[in-house]
């Protein structure tokens, strides 16, 4: 059992409370999910490629990390420490070189993008999102999950969204009884998993299908093919974000819409707190059904 929450603003005037509402959505699903939460926030500022790092050691390994890594490959890197995580921006044109130099300082990269950011740890969510801060966050849309671990262990790493390609995230309700055969099929394709989390395995195929030519709706419509078990998938993209829930359909999720957002949630109370929410267009969304909204 874990939580999930979506908001998607169509509104600019509302992108400076994104954060505000989205914790507010995430702290009500804390009792489907105490063990740990992230949330990944999406923004339409312009200037670069964002790194978002995670350290078990931040003060020590964030100190001095921008300078070095300007120094080093002869750019501009700046870097935004926000507890355990980072948010290092450099120029897209020093992708590959950056990603090196922090692999070789083994820093964790929680995801890459132009306008997301990921920030998730272990602990109750409202505790997590008083660590970064995520109240006082602002942007266009941004998804989040609070988890209650069955398979895997209470960790960072084991924590949603998951990320495994630029400006993509995906978080998840359920099981996937197929992961470890499609994480190999992947694997030949080259796209590589970092945790044993059957979520990273959904995110990877999702972008792989992307990276093939597929628009999010057929990315996701292809999850319904290739895999099974039970399963509500939310996902994050630069443009919108995207809902599929299996063909049975056991797990819980509703979903509202006025002129102002779209918004999803496990459970209806998440919604309470939104503007208009009275006059709200409210759903449950259909099995084996897709969902997407982009800009």
């Amino acid at each position: 059992m874990c939580g999930i929450v979506g908001l998607f603003l169509k509104k600019d005037e509302l992108h400076p409370r994104l954060g505000d509402l989205l914790t507010t959505m995430l702290v009500t699903m804390t009792d489907r999910g105490p063990d740990s939460a992230g949330i990944a926030i999406y923004s339409n500022e312009e200037g670069g490629l964002k790194i978002t790092l995670q350290s078990e050691a931040p003060d020590e390994d964030f100190e001095g990390l921008g300078e070095a890594l300007s120094e080093a490959l002869g750019i501009q890197a700046a870097l935004k420490q926000v507890d355990t995580h980072a948010v290092l921006t450099v120029p897209e044109t020093a992708r590959s070189e950056a990603l090196a130099f922090l692999e070789e300082r083994g820093l964790r990269v929680m995801g890459v993008g132009a306008s997301m950011e990921i920030y998730k740890e272990v602990g109750l969510p409202v505790d997590v999102a008083a660590r970064f801060g995520l109240r006082d966050m602002g942007g266009t849309h941004g998804i989040g999950h609070t988890r209650m671990a069955t398979e895997s262990a209470v960790t960072t790493l084991g924590a949603h969204p998951f990320s495994t390609a630029d400006d993509q995230c995906l978080v998840h309700n359920g099981s996937l009884s197929n992961h470890n055969q499609m994480r190999r099929k992947l694997a030949k394709k080259g796209v590589l998993t970092k945790t044993e989390n059957d979520t990273e395995v959904g995110a990877a195929y999702i972008s792989s299908r992307i990276a093939d030519g597929a628009d999010l709706g057929e990315a996701l419509k292809g999850t319904l093919e290739d895999l099974d078990g039970f399963f509500t998938f939310v996902t994050g993209t630069r443009n919108g974000f995207g809902v599929v829930r299996d063909p049975i359909a056991c797990k819980p999720a509703v979903m509202a819409e006025t002129d102002d957002y779209v918004a999803f949630a496990s459970e209806y109370r998440a919604f309470a707190d939104l503007p208009g929410i009275e006059t709200a267009r409210v759903w449950e969304p259909e099995p084996a059904t897709v969902y997407f909204w982009e800009r």
